[in-house]
C-alpha cells in the first residue's frame, strides 16, 4: 500500500477531476451544439465538477482515491448522458461528439505545457535530473513552486494519457467513432449498432489495457523532449 501523503493525494486529486471533468464537458458542449440537449439537460455542459461527481460517484470519487492509497497513482472514469437515437440517426455528429473528449485533453496538454515554459523562462522551474509520471519539472526554489510543479506535472501526463487511451480504436473508448466519419449512412448505422454491443466494449477494453502502456511510454518520452528540447531524457 502507498504510504499516504495527504497534499500529493489532494494535488492527484485536483489534476485527475479537472482531467476528467474537462473531457466530460466537452462531451456534452459538443453534443449539445451537434443537435443533443440529453447531456445539457443534465447538467453536464460545465467545469463545475458536482455533477459529474454526482453522476459517476464511484469512478469520479471512490476509485480515484483507492487506487493512490494503493499504488500512488489515480484511476477512474465520468460519463456524459447522450440520445443513442440521435447517435444512430446522425452516426458523423456522434463521432465528432465522443471526439471532443481527447480534443479537450489535448488543449489542456498544450496549457499545461505552456505554463511549464513560463516556468522555465521566468527561472522558478527547471529541467528535472531525471523524469516520472508525477515529476517533469523541478522547482529549486522550492516552497509553492515545489507544490505547483508536482500538479502540472501530473495535469500534463494524466491529459497527455487520456488523450492517447480514448483515441485507441476499440470500442468503447471515443477512438472507436474515428471510422464514422469515412462510413456511408447505412455502414454508419451497422458499425454504431456494433459499438454498442458489450462483447465489443469489453474485448475493447481488455485490448486498451494490454497495449496502452506500450503505447504511452513512447509517446509521453517524446513530449517530455519536446517539452526540453536539447536535453535528450531516455
Amino acid at each position: 500500500m502507498h504510504m499516504l501523503n495527504l497534499s500529493e493525494l489532494v494535488l492527484w486529486y485536483l489534476a485527475f477531476l479537472a482531467a476528467i471533468v474537462t473531457h466530460e464537458a466537452a462531451h456534452a458542449w459538443a453534443a449539445f451544439k451537434l443537435g443533443d440537449p440529453t447531456a445539457r439537460d443534465g447538467g453536464q455542459v460545465t467545469l463545475d465538477p458536482f455533477p459529474h461527481i454526482r453522476r459517476e460517484p464511484v469512478g469520479t470519487l471512490v476509485v480515484p482515491i483507492v487506487s493512490f492509497l494503493l499504488g500512488g497513482w489515480m484511476i477512474g472514469w465520468a460519463s456524459t448522458p447522450y440520445d443513442r437515437a440521435w447517435a444512430l440517426r446522425y452516426p458523423r455528429r456522434a463521432a465528432l461528439m465522443a471526439l471532443a473528449g481527447p480534443s479537450a485533453n489535448l488543449l489542456m496538454v498544450l496549457a499545461a505545457a505552456l505554463l511549464i515554459r513560463l516556468g522555465l523562462a521566468f527561472e522558478v522551474f527547471a529541467a528535472p535530473t531525471s523524469i516520472g509520471f508525477a515529476s517533469l519539472v523541478a522547482a529549486p526554489h522550492g516552497g509553492v513552486w515545489e507544490g505547483l510543479a508536482m500538479l502540472l506535472s501530473i495535469f500534463f501526463s494524466l491529459n497527455l494519457l487520456l488523450l492517447l487511451f480514448n483515441l485507441l480504436p476499440v470500442p468503447p473508448l471515443d477512438g472507436s467513432a474515428i471510422v464514422l466519419l469515412l462510413l456511408s449512412q447505412r455502414l454508419a448505422l451497422s458499425y454504431r449498432k456494433l459499438l454498442e454491443s458489450p462483447a465489443a466494449s469489453m474485448l475493447g477494453l481488455l485490448l486498451a489495457w494490454k497495449f496502452i502502456g506500450a503505447i504511452f511510454r513512447p509517446l509521453m518520452l517524446l513530449a517530455i523532449n519536446l517539452l526540453y528540447p536539447g536535453v535528450g531524457y531516455h
